[in-house]
């Protein structure tokens, strides 16, 4: 159930995050969608397919709202997604952990390994939310990634 559990959280935050931050902040999005990741390049090679099929869930924004936004705010929103995708389920193997669920010290370090991967190399990516986030800081252009405005 713990990993169940984390696998879920992984694959549902980061457009969750996207969402709530973006809203908080003035921006809008027009559609949810489901479908692999849209930085493949952040994984090993071995792992792109897996990851480029899996059902992330994610947003696309609504264009005209993008626009409107401050570079900061845009910031905000596109870094908001690969964060939560770091902290959100490591935080749950740490309750699963703090509540003494079998594997759960073991899973931990599995977890912890896998957030700094995930910040790691979205971090270096060049079309990852990081990346996206730094390009909205320089410039007031929405978007930025390989289909215009989809977020996830």
């Amino acid at each position: 159930m713990m990993i169940a559990a984390w696998l879920l959280l992984y694959l549902c935050c980061h457009g969750i995050a996207h969402w709530a931050v973006g809203r908080l902040l003035g921006i809008r999005f027009a559609f949810y969608t489901i479908g692999g990741t849209g930085n493949p390049e952040g994984y090993p090679a071995g792992m792109r397919w897996v990851f480029e099929h899996l059902p992330f869930f994610g947003v696309q924004t609504h264009k005209a709202s993008v626009l409107k936004a401050t570079p900061m705010a845009k910031a905000i929103m596109w870094s908001a997604g690969v964060t939560s995708s770091a902290v959100v389920p490591t935080l749950s193997t740490v309750c699963a952990w703090r509540v003494g669920v079998p594997g759960s010290k073991l899973f931990l370090v599995f977890a912890g390994f896998w957030a700094i991967g995930t910040l790691s190399s979205n971090w270096r990516s060049q079309t990852g939310d990081y990346s996206k986030a730094r390009r909205a800081l320089h410039r007031s252009e929405p978007g930025f990634s390989r289909e215009p405005n989809v977020v996830g």
